[in-house]
């Protein structure tokens, strides 16, 4: 049992210090004992050793819960089905998106967190999952469903509940609050106490949490708790640098948010050793890095800005931002890394791309985008104007063509898109209906009225299972040499997350670097042709090491002239290596 009455206790003595700088008015040694109770069947013990956090062999399956439907099984249990008879090994983790009882945005208004949709299944196909993948899980830590009980206390003035809405006055000065929506900020609300205006940073359905109030932080420690039993090992705190207000200011990123996802890692480290917080912060880069904190905060971090850049080069064939981003992200700390992604269960995100792409490409790339097919989503700026937020699109829709119009390259340029994703440094994370090639979803846009359905298409199993059976399929093309170079990868040391990276200085149209494993025994160039015409790459601008023998990973193909002069396909990714696969 932990600690809970010593006090030497080192995570006792952590907890006070965020409790202490979060809650000052408040007695932080009680409420770091109401911490430790909530863990009271854990053994407090040691982080584990930062190397063992992770590897070259993981990879990620971003996914809802019902994202395959069947009619003679639950979606849990589909879903599960699909990952034994098809994915297998090609992913280590799986984060199935918010899975508990909701009212809207897809789950992410979360009516009861201790529960499972029934929809969906149960706790126990949870669990399942969860014994032969690393589970990831979504803590929406900001806001909770306007349905839920304590929603309904707060408007009865009875606890759990009555303190733990966030309100704000009419007059307080809200000029410089960052927003995600259009939609108004305050929503009027009948209570026992008379008319409340409530916080609602996303929708009016999606009402703010106080977290000034130290009970909402138990309760959500509580959930961890819960959430850790049934053996989910990766937490996803989503739209964290929305959670602390404070009138007069932006209310994004506040030092108490950074204090409470600290606080959040202190319990997992040492409650739940191998435990990794990852942080949802779809903001401009500059802001996101710093949820690493001194090592302190997440483990991972999204690589937001990826998206809309890799895109953006694929569509226009110049990868000069691209190039820019990439030499000016630093390495990730020691003991961290980045997510890596290229689509999502929301869309393209274009606020990471602010300051990176000037504002003549962002609306280039919108138009093509939507000539392909696909929305997009504003949000509201301080001066009452509108900016795109996202380009709402299935990644395989977007990439239909370039700029130029539709061409025949839809597949090469989409596989070459997650080559690219999948061999930068940090960990590569698939969404599902990329993993599928599945492509716009019209129809669920049309059934919802809402933009971001276009990607959230739901698979018959039965209709799935034939198309990855015929050959002729893209799907079953673009998932087979998909998890095909998934294979590849996992077996090559310099795509562990961590290994050295630097950016090569080829002509336009390369975007290529070069990985080197941590023991320095492996290199790998990435070169990738980002353009829809073959190009010339000479292997001496490699600077490739004389006295190895280099081959193309993928491709099989050796290089015994290093003088050569290759011809590289539209599209073509090569993965340049001194050394064998493992076997």
């Amino acid at each position: 049992m932990a600690s809970t009455d010593t006090d030497d206790s080192p995570v006792r003595a952590q907890l006070a210090q965020h409790l202490g700088f979060l809650y000052p008015d408040s007695n932080a040694e009680r409420l770091a004992d109401q911490v430790i109770a909530i863990f009271d069947h854990l053994e407090e013990q040691r982080p584990l050793p930062l190397h063992q956090l992770w590897s070259q062999q993981d990879c990620l399956l971003i996914t809802y819960g019902d994202s395959i439907v069947d009619d003679h099984s639950a979606p849990l249990e589909t879903l599960h089905s699909f990952l034994k008879q098809h994915v297998k090994d090609s992913i280590s983790a799986v984060h199935v998106l918010p899975f508990c009882p909701f009212s809207s945005d897809d789950g992410f208004a979360v009516i009861d967190y201790t529960q499972v949709n029934p929809k969906l299944g149960d706790w126990s196909e949870i669990s399942q999952i969860a014994d032969d993948y690393r589970l990831m899980a979504d803590i929406v830590i900001n806001h909770v469903s306007s349905e839920s009980q304590w929603f309904e206390n707060y408007r009865k003035g009875v606890e759990p509940g009555a303190s733990y809405i966030m309100e704000a006055n009419v007059g307080d000065d809200l000029s410089e609050v960052v927003r995600p929506r259009a939609s108004s900020l305050l929503r009027p609300t009948e209570t026992s106490d008379g008319l409340k205006h409530v916080w609602c940073t996303f929708s009016h359905d999606q009402v703010d949490l106080d977290f000034r109030n130290p009970q909402v932080l138990l309760e959500f420690l509580k959930i961890i708790r819960l959430y850790l039993e049934h053996g989910v090992s990766i937490f996803r705190l989503d739209a964290v640098g929305f959670l602390w207000k404070q009138p007069g200011t932006t209310c994004m990123h506040l030092p108490q948010t950074h204090e409470v996802v600290k606080l959040i890692r202190t319990v997992t480290d040492f409650f739940a050793p191998g435990t990794l917080l990852i942080t949802e912060t779809n903001v401009p880069n500059h802001e996101n890095l710093t949820y690493f904190g001194n090592r302190n905060e997440a483990h991972v971090i999204y690589n937001f800005s990826l998206a809309p850049l890799l895109v953006h080069s694929l569509l226009t064939g110049k990868t000069e931002y691209l190039k820019r981003w990439m030499m000016t992200m630093p390495p990730a700390p020691v003991g961290c890394t980045y997510l890596n992604f290229t689509a999502s269960h929301d869309g393209i995100g274009m606020r990471p791309a602010e300051g990176l792409l000037s504002d003549e490409e962002q609306l280039q790339l919108v138009e093509t985008v939507r000539r392909f097919g696909g929305r997009v989503s504003t949000r509201r700026t301080a001066d009452g104007g509108e900016r795109v937020y996202e380009l709402n699109v299935a990644l395989f829709d977007a990439l239909r063509g370039t700029v130029k119009g539709e061409d025949p390259w839809q597949v090469e340029r989409f596989l070459c898109s997650q080559t690219v994703m999948m061999a930068l440094e940090g960990i590569p994370a698939f969404y599902i209906h990329s993993l599928l090639a599945t492509p716009n979803d019209q129809a669920g846009v049309e059934a919802t009225q809402i933009n971001r359905a276009i990607n959230r298409h739901k698979w018959d199993w039965q209709e799935l299972q034939r198309q990855l059976s015929d050959e002729g399929s893209v799907h079953h093309q673009v998932f087979g040499e998909l998890t095909r170079r998934i294979s590849l990868r996992r077996q090559m040391l310099p795509f562990h997350p961590n290994a050295t990276q630097f950016t090569l200085q080829l002509h336009d149209p390369f975007f290529a670097f070069w990985r080197q494993s941590t023991d320095r025994s492996q290199s790998v160039f990435c070169v990738n042709n980002m353009s829809d015409t073959v190009q010339e790459l000479r292997l001496s601008d490699l600077n490739l090491i004389a006295m190895d023998a280099w081959h193309d990973a993928i491709s099989g193909t050796r290089f015994d002239d290093q003088n050569a002069v290759l011809n590289v396909a539209p599209y073509q990714s090569l993965w340049i290596t001194n050394r064998p696969a493992s076997p």
